[in-house]
């Protein structure tokens, strides 16, 4: 066998792979979100939908895709479920009727106060060093900010 097509098929070990334990990674991670926000009864998606929620307090369906990286197909469904728990409102933008806005709710707010505590118990999941998390995370936003350059 020719090295170069040994070196094709090396990299098609699993082993070789950088996209499997960036996988493996997140579906570990959001296994231990699980038992937390099944407390608040949301999903990982609904959680994250509700941060940015907690952080701008109103936005178009649009931004909060862009944001979290999710299509309306996804954020539909989502956002109707999170609505009928009196979390959201959403209604159509004044400066354009096609848009739709949703802004949090009193009860979306009240939320927050029962979440606060996620953080601090997910970092004694993962016990990387403040400089670790750091970097991580400075190497993750730069893989997005490639894989979907704005």
């Amino acid at each position: 066998m020719k090295q170069q097509q040994k070196d094709a098929y090396d990299k098609l070990k699993l082993k070789s792979q950088l996209c499997f334990p960036l996988y493996a990674c997140s579906k570990e991670v959001i296994r231990h979100y699980k038992p937390l926000l099944d407390e608040l009864d949301l999903t990982y998606t609904q959680y994250i939908t509700m941060m940015v929620l907690w952080e701008k307090k109103s936005l178009c369906v649009n931004a909060l895709g862009e944001e979290l990286y999710l299509d309306s197909g996804t954020l539909t469904p989502l956002l109707k479920k999170l609505e009928k728990k009196g979390y959201l409102t959403r209604c159509r933008c004044d400066n354009d009727e096609r848009s739709v806005k949703i802004c949090i709710t009193e009860e979306g707010e009240k939320l927050k106060e029962k979440a606060a505590s996620i953080p601090e118990k997910m970092e004694s999941c993962v016990k990387l060093s403040e400089k670790e998390s750091a970097f991580l995370y400075r190497i993750l936003y730069r893989m997005l900010e490639q894989l979907n350059p704005s």
